[in-house]
């Protein structure tokens, strides 16, 4: 393997382990969800605006109402994901919530299938099926850190990011034509806009640690994590970013285990085995007969993250 093939896979194995650890930083920060998000969006955003100043994307960008509406629209979407799924963790656990989300692929051919037409195969529906029986048998057998079933509610919570991350995707979708680092630091900025009122509610940490915890947050799970995203997404066959795409729920799952003390019973494990395998695998079988070719080129958003598309 080259160089020109090493680099792009480390930048996005990175980008996949950094956020299955986005659970444990949101925990410590001791922070409520809403203020959660706006150190994500504030600190992550401002950062990805000098990026973008930096590299005169910003300057030259003269965006037209439609596109301006929509990426709006789309950060509406991403950041009241990402409130709901920073509210399920404690709720249910980081491994739970985590790969119920995981479920946003699926929900994402739904919305396509409802405003795009796009036919939806029966392979599709299958993959559906199994994916949420997965869930409904997460429900019912996974317990939390005190061995007390998990609060249905943050899965319900998980699930309600999950339709929101989809709606995110669908718009980026529209947006293909944006550069995706571009999108991600103007919808960022609305993040941060829309959320500061809420900082009245829920403020943020007043201990310097659950501060750190936040700017750790903005700065490598949000700033840098995009920029090796995007880096490397063009760089590499689609079916390696499927693959590689699973080390995001895995290591969720890990971190959980290790430090959390969350196990796993076996109804719960085959739940997220149905879930994962239903979820992540559709995108690499789909094109396993077509020759390979770089996942930037299709430029649509599905396993994680294409180009546009945002990341949990």
């Amino acid at each position: 393997m080259t160089n020109s093939e090493t680099r792009p896979l480390l930048q996005w194995s990175a980008a996949m382990a950094m956020s299955g650890t986005i659970g444990a930083v949101v925990l410590e920060s001791g922070a409520a969800a809403p203020a959660v998000a706006f150190a994500r969006c504030f600190v992550g955003g401002a950062l990805l605006v000098l990026w973008c100043l930096s590299r005169g994307w910003l300057q030259a960008w003269r965006p037209s109402r439609r596109d301006l509406g929509l990426a709006v629209l789309g950060g509406l979407f991403l950041v009241g994901n990402w409130v709901l799924l920073f509210a399920s963790y404690a709720l249910s656990s980081i491994s739970v919530s985590t790969v119920v989300y995981h479920t946003q692929p699926l929900i994402l051919v739904g919305l396509a299938a409802a405003f795009l037409g796009e036919k939806v195969a029966k392979s599709h529906l299958a993959r559906a099926a199994i994916a949420f029986g997965g869930v409904a048998l997460i429900s019912l057998s996974a317990h939390g850190e005190d061995g007390k079933p998990v609060q249905l509610a943050g899965i319900a919570l998980a699930l309600g990011a999950a339709v929101l991350y989809a709606g995110a995707s669908f718009v980026a979708k529209q947006l293909k034509h944006i550069r995706p680092h571009l999108l991600a630091a103007v919808q960022t900025t609305v993040g941060a806009l829309v959320l500061a009122p809420l900082l009245l509610v829920t403020p943020l940490p007043t201990t310097t640690s659950g501060l750190l915890w936040l700017v750790l947050l903005g700065t490598v799970h949000t700033a840098l994590m995009y920029v090796l995203m995007y880096a490397s997404i063009g760089k590499l066959p689609t079916t390696t970013v499927a693959l590689l795409s699973y080390l995001y729920p895995v290591v969720a799952v890990l971190v959980d285990i290790a430090f959390y003390g969350h196990r796993p019973n076996w109804p719960e494990a085959l739940g997220m085995l149905a879930v994962l395998a239903a979820a992540l695998a559709p995108q690499r079988r789909r094109r396993a007969a077509a020759p390979e070719k770089p996942a930037g080129a299709a430029a649509e958003p599905a396993v994680r993250c294409r180009a546009g598309e945002q990341v949990s």
